[in-house]
């Protein structure tokens, strides 16, 4: 086999494996409302606080058995990459939290609107920043997509705040995942790691002021506090792995399994209210996805040509 018919063999076995790490990733997000409001009865905080104190045990446990400590002596060292994971850091804090309290307050309809707006974020932040470029229907599908979010903000008389800002967060850090020098493993050890003394400062706070749920309730709601970890880290990892792999607008497209499951889970089965104007938006944000989708498949269809 030629060097070049190597490389493009092992480029799209990279690309095969990026797929893998995006659909569990996706596929874990879209039922994870059902853990949230399994400990619906935890404030926010202390949920997030658990999320991060137990991410760090669980992959500390991995970079001892994946040895994976030198890449984290590497990540600290490099100024830029430090700079990258700490507003990575901020982001994903901010994303986390957001999600916790909008299913604690039966927000998950919106939430699964702010990840169907993501992946169009996702594109115009990989033109605005890696200069991938954009073709004509994905400016119209982007155009769509805004104008969505523009008809439900009159219709509900405000922005729908909890969608915007699950939408940006996430974008950004999937854009700062992708840039920074440093692997899925150890980039998420210590963006948790970062957050983890916050998190014990808050969480003995709880305790010495008597609010402090874990231990304090039900055996059943700590194992699943504890589980948080796993929950937290093992979705991230796919998703850094598929990040690394994928291009930004082939990951913005995979984007929207997980907010179509958790539409399911929010109308169907928690029955939060949906009016008809959330359907209208629902609908154009689908129909921009459509058309950007339809775009990709016939532009790769040409460059195999």
């Amino acid at each position: 086999m030629k060097p070049n018919n190597e490389t493009n063999a092992a480029h799209a076995a990279e690309i095969r494996i990026g797929v893998f790490y995006g659909l569990g990733c996706y596929l874990a997000w879209g039922v994870i409302p059902i853990y949230f409001k399994a400990v619906k009865a935890v404030p926010p905080l202390e949920v997030l606080a658990h999320r991060v104190i137990w991410s760090v045990v669980f992959l500390a446990a991995l970079l001892q058995i994946k040895r994976g400590w030198p890449a984290i002596r590497v990540a600290i060292s490099s100024r830029r990459t430090m700079l990258a994971l700490i507003a990575s850091t901020l982001l994903i804090a901010c994303n986390w939290y957001t999600f916790i309290w909008a299913v604690g307050h039966d927000q998950v309809v919106q939430a699964s609107l702010g990840y169907y707006i993501n992946p169009l974020v996702s594109v115009v932040l990989g033109f605005a920043f890696l200069r991938e470029r954009m073709r004509k229907l994905q400016w119209v599908a982007v155009a769509i997509a805004a104008c969505a979010v523009v008809y439900l903000t009159i219709r509900i008389g405000k922005p729908p705040a909890i969608s915007l800002i699950l939408a940006m967060t996430f974008g950004l850090y999937g854009l700062l995942r992708k840039v920074a020098a440093v692997g899925a493993l150890p980039g998420l050890a210590i963006e948790t790691t970062m957050l983890a003394p916050i998190a014990v400062g808050f969480l003995v706070w709880r305790s010495h002021t008597g609010q402090l749920v874990f231990l304090n309730g039900s055996t059943g709601i700590d194992c699943l506090l504890a589980a948080g970890g796993i929950v937290t880290a093992v979705p991230l990892l796919w998703f850094a792995n598929a990040a690394r792999r994928l291009r930004l607008s082939t990951i913005g497209i995979m984007q929207y399994i997980a907010p179509t499951m958790q539409l399911v889970l929010g109308a169907l089965i928690y029955s939060e209210p949906t009016g008809r104007h959330h359907w209208i938006t629902f609908a154009a944000i689908w129909g921009a996805l459509l058309i950007y989708t339809l775009d990709a498949l016939s532009a790769r269809r040409n460059a195999a040509r």
